[in-house]
Order: C-alpha cells, then structure tokens, then sequence
C-alpha cells in the first residue's frame, strides 16, 4: 500500500471507524512513524501537531484504538482505519468527536451471521448444528424450515410477543440456511424487497410479464 505523507508535508489525515457499527469516531494525523507504529503495536498512534510527538490513542485514559484493517484513498494521501475501541473515543467522554452515539443497528448482524453461515458452509466443521443441516439436503432443509414456519405462525395467534420474536429468530436462521444451500444470501432477498418498494414495481413486473410472453 503506497501512502503520499510528502503531499501534506509529511502528514495524512486518518479517519477511524468503528469496524463493527461503521461509525465514524474521529479524525487524527498520521505521518510514516505513527503509521509505522500502529501496524507495529495494533494500537491506533497519530501524530500530534499541538505537542509535535506521537500519541497513541488511549495511553492517558485507556481508551484504546484496537487497529483492525487500514485502506488508503485513491489519492494515495488519505487513509480510513478500521478499529475496535475501547470505551469513548473523544477526550470530553462522548462515544465520537462529534457526539454521536456509537451504536449500530441490529439488522447489520443479518449480514454477519449470512457471512458466519456461508463460512459453515464452505468448511463444513465435524459438531456444528449449521453443517448437520446442510449434510441432510435441501429437503430437509425446507422441511425444517417450514416446521419453524409453523411454530412462528402458532405464536403470533395464540402465543406471547417474546415466544414469538424466539420463534421468528428460529425461522430466520434457518431461512438463511436454505438459501446458502442455494447459492443465494439474505441480501438477495432484501434487494427484492427494495424493488418491490418501487410505486412502479407491480407496473413494471406486468410489462416485463407480457413481453416474456410476446417472445
């Protein structure tokens, strides 16, 4: 990875985000030596321009930067880091340098556990529950699932709002299952959606409908 530090005078500025929520924590300064070090140590280190010497985020108040992956932009003098952090970010104990609330949604974790899904699936480990369902086939799959269909549906008519969400999450996961079965994720399903949310889609589908008819 090239980085220009000479363009801004031996600095760059590096932007963290939080590896997990995607939110932007702060804005600091790297030159060769602070980059040099946080690869070195995993702690993320910038250079003052106040106090002109390194300083590794969190070694006054423990709120460390825990360094998870560096990206450069495409003018090679700008570099995004991805980190873990410890506690608040900025020094007034706000979570980011401008105030925000470091959390991010739980739908994101749809993403993570389609990626831990598929992760099964390609290494298929000896003990896991995932890879049992996947040795068993399609049928079985589909099967389950509509067993976990069933109990979703008994919940939301007769049951509590907390047996339900439990009932749904079952659902979900196995849902997931059957799709990375068939080479497809869960974002196919919400890119679907996301057509369907166009005021134009039925329109649209009925037009596609009847020219794949004429042909």
């Amino acid at each position: 990875m090239k980085i220009d530090f000479e363009k801004q005078g031996g600095l760059v500025p590096a932007i963290i985000q939080d590896v997990n929520t995607r939110k932007v924590l702060m804005l600091g300064y790297m030159n060769q030596e602070a980059y040099e070090k946080t690869l070195q140590t995993k702690k993320v280190t910038f250079w003052s321009r106040s106090r002109q010497c390194l300083w590794t985020k969190g070694e006054t108040s423990g709120n460390f930067l825990d360094l998870v992956d560096i990206k450069v932009d495409c003018d090679e003098d700008t570099l995004l880091i991805q980190a873990i952090p410890h506690g608040p970010t900025c020094h007034t104990g706000t979570d980011t340098c401008w105030g925000d609330v470091n959390e991010g949604s739980p739908l994101r974790f749809l993403q993570e556990l389609q990626d831990f899904i598929d992760k099964r699936h390609k290494e298929m480990p000896e003990g896991s529950y995932t890879t049992s369902l996947f040795q068993k086939g399609i049928n079985k799959m589909a099967q389950k699932f509509g067993e976990e269909a069933l109990e979703t549906v008994i919940e939301a008519t007769n049951g509590e709002d907390d047996k339900l969400v439990y009932e749904a999450a079952d659902m979900m996961y196995h849902l997931i299952v059957m799709l990375t079965s068939k080479g497809l994720r869960i974002e196919d399903i919400a890119e679907e959606l996301q057509k369907r949310h166009d005021p134009n889609w039925d329109s649209k589908r009925r037009q596609a409908k009847a020219a794949g008819q004429m042909k």
